[in-house]
Formats: structure tokens, sequence, C-alpha cells
């Protein structure tokens, strides 16, 4: 068997589409466009790349987009000076702060500094607190992206069994408070899980967001398995040439399970996607403005 490769790229593409016709509607009902602003803290490579993907996304969704590159050597004060500044402009509807930052800036701070109603992210706590309890907030856009794309390959995800491997606040804890939500029975693994492949193996839906290149094998799977790989990892090969590789050893995962989504070209589209849906939905929310509810 030959698992069914989950496009990421023209989901996401999807997404973006429909949130540009949406961004369309709400500039004319308002007069105005949403706003993204986006600070990026340093030099840090993968970081620049990131932005400037998020930025040309924002531009071609009808948006605006707010760039703020600021020096490795900054102050964690004169950081949170200028979120402060964008929390109170009207401009303004999203705020993303560029992880990882500088060794001496504590994120915990920076991220408590956003507005959480501006936290387009959802890393503020007031937005986890919200997700876990299932109110209104914003959702972290890879778990987000997650979700959109298992609903589009499996449609109604009640009474599945799914596994989340890995337990960070920005993947892992949100993921599984997603599919919770969705009527799934929920295990979340970590290193310290025992006997990991055997618990994998009961899962319909596994979620791998560990940070190990190839970590998750083919023999860990249930057969016919929905396999969502978030994990994103540079591996050395020969000649000093190097590629991405996910969490997953996709080259035996895609003999057992019914579909995968591929590094790269599968989760991470979607989270750039999803960034700038959530930046529109918090310009909606501002203003009063009706979304369609599966946006």
């Amino acid at each position: 068997m030959s698992a069914r490769i989950i496009d990421g790229k023209g989901a996401a593409a999807a997404l973006r589409a429909k949130v540009a016709v949406e961004v369309a509607g709400y500039r004319a009902a308002t007069g105005r466009a949403p706003g993204l602003a986006v600070v990026l803290v340093g030099e840090d490579p993968a970081s620049a790349v990131y932005v400037r993907s998020k930025g040309k996304a924002t531009l071609e969704a009808g948006m605006l987009s707010f760039e703020h590159k600021l020096p490795a050597e900054i102050s964690e004060g004169k950081l949170i000076d200028l979120i402060n500044e964008l929390n109170s402009d009207p401009a303004v509807d999203g705020i993303l702060v560029q992880l990882p930052l500088p060794d001496h800036i504590d994120p915990n701070q920076v991220i408590l500094a956003i507005d959480p109603d501006k936290d387009v992210d959802g890393f503020h706590p007031i937005n986890a607190g919200r997700l876990a309890i299932g109110l209104t907030g914003f959702t972290p856009c890879t778990p987000l992206g997650c979700l959109k794309l298992l609903k589009a390959e499996l449609g109604d995800l009640s009474g599945k069994n799914a596994v989340v491997i890995g337990r960070s606040n920005i993947v892992g804890k949100p993921m599984a408070m997603l599919l919770l939500a969705e009527h799934c029975t929920v295990t979340i693994a970590h290193s310290r899980t025992r006997d990991l492949p055997e618990v994998v193996r009961a899962a319909d839906i596994v979620v791998a967001a560990v940070g190990r290149a190839g970590m998750v094998k083919g023999d860990w799977l249930k057969p016919g398995a929905t396999v969502i790989d978030v994990g994103i990892n540079r591996v050395a090969g020969e000649g000093g040439n190097s590629h991405l590789a996910g969490d997953v050893d996709f080259a035996s995962a895609s003999q057992i399970a019914g579909a995968i989504t591929p590094v790269p070209g599968g989760v991470g589209p979607m989270t750039i996607a999803c960034l700038i849906r959530n930046t529109l939905v918090s310009a909606a929310r501002r203003d009063g403005f009706e979304l369609p509810e599966d946006l």
C-alpha cells in the first residue's frame, strides 16, 4: 500500500484565496485593510525566510504588512515598548514576534506583552486558556493548519483515536485541545512515554511534533492511519549538502499509512495561510464583520 499524499501547498493556496475574497469584502465594508505586524529580532536566516514568506502572503491577500527588523542586541524593554505601540495602533490587527529570540530576551515576557486580541499566533496564556475551555480566542497557526488538513482528509473526526507526539505549548498541547474539541480520544506522547511505538500503533491519527528527524518509523503505525508530520529538521547529507526531513520516516511510513503529509510541502504552507486567516479574523472581530464559519 502507498499512502495518499496530503497536499499542504494546495490546501494552503485554497485557504489563502478564500481569505483574499473575504478581505476584499471586509475592505469594501469598512474602508480599511487588515494589518499584520511582524517583528524580527536579529539575523537568524531561517527566521528571516519565514518573515519574508509571511509578508508576501499578507500582501497577496490584500492586507497591510508592517515589518519591524530589530538588532539582536536590543533590550527586552525596548522590544516590549515596540509591542505596546503596536497594541495601541489601530492599523494593526495582528502582532507576531518571530521566535526564537536572542538569549537575553525572555520569550514569555514578550508573549505576555502582546494584546491577546491581537495575538494571532495564539501563544498568549489567555488564548491558551480560551482554547482549553472552549471559548473564542486565537489558535496557534500550526495546529490549526494540521486540523484543517485532517478534516479535509477525513471529514468528521469524532471517535478517532489520536496520538500527538510532542507536548510543546506551540504545537503539541494546542493540537491535543483541538482534537478533543473534535471529539477524538487523544493521547499526548513524548520522549518519556513508555513503549512509544505501541502507543502510536493504536492511533487512527498521528501528529508528530518532536523535532527529531525520522523518529516515527513505518512499523510504529496502524495500517491506514493518517499521519501529520509537523517536523522540519535539516539533515546533513553527502558532500556537505543538507535536506529537510520530518519527524516521520517518510519512506517506511508511506507504505503503511493511509495518508501522510510530506516535508516540505505539508504543514508548513498551512501555518502561513492560517496566520493571515487569523489576522482577518482579528480585524473582523474588532469591526463586527461577519465571516464564514468554515474559514
